[in-house]
């Protein structure tokens, strides 16, 4: 696995973020093992139907997995159900743009439906992620993370929602209507995101997470294949 540059970790000699709140330091760990547990267990059968599903319609394996940037800036490798056209080699930008060619006729209803993310409860379960907390970023995008907030962000686990996911949920409806992609995500989306996720670590509790799943959930179904 290629190292996560060192920008993409918080400064050395930078002393750690003290976490705060009994949430933080053991209490939300210990509820995503049980949640991350019973959903895995009680989603089986789907899973297993996307996964079918997955594989018939397109050639390529089950499962996308890339290299994110995690908690104190350790690098994991991310699950997701593959969405897109398999490409060994992937380059250049790492947004998805509009109404991408790459991506399969089943992608777009799991994309739509977010349950291509469903696969990332075995990284909860596996301590590389939270139910809630700053989506992970690749490490591209890490790099360009200011100081003042990197150290901040990172000192939580990620997770599979989270504010900005809510807020940017038509992410890449916004993106294609940009001259320039690559650029409004860098200078536009990414502070904002940036912003919503420091609030969060700032303001973490059981009730907090809650609220954003109900909300997480309430956005998907508001928002179904379709619409």
């Amino acid at each position: 696995m290629p190292a996560v540059p060192p920008s993409a970790h918080p400064h050395q000699g930078e002393p750690p973020v003290a976490l705060r709140g009994w949430w933080l330091r053991g209490g939300k760990r210990a509820f995503d093992t049980v949640a991350a547990g019973i959903g895995l267990l009680a989603l089986a059968p789907l899973l297993l139907l996307i996964a079918a599903w997955v594989r018939l319609d397109s050639p390529g394996p089950v499962f996308f997995r890339q290299q994110r940037v995690g908690q104190g800036g350790r690098p994991f490798r991310i699950h997701k159900f593959r969405t897109m056209r398999h490409a060994p080699q992937q380059a250049g930008a790492q947004i998805t743009v509009g109404d991408d060619a790459r991506i399969t006729r089943a992608g777009r209803l799991l994309r739509a439906a977010k349950l291509d993310e469903l696969p990332q409860l075995i990284d909860v379960l596996r301590g590389d992620m939270s139910l809630v907390g700053p989506r992970p970023e690749v490490p591209r995008y890490v790099a360009l993370y200011p100081p003042e907030l990197r150290a901040r962000v990172l000192a939580v686990r990620p997770g599979i929602t989270d504010l900005a996911s809510i807020v940017f949920r038509d992410e890449s409806a916004l993106l294609a209507r940009a001259d320039d992609p690559e650029q409004a995500y860098r200078q536009v989306i990414l502070p904002r995101k940036l912003e919503l996720a420091a609030r969060y670590v700032e303001q973490a509790s059981l009730l907090t997470d809650l609220r954003l799943i109900l909300r997480t959930l309430a956005a998907i179904a508001g928002r179904g294949p379709g619409r």
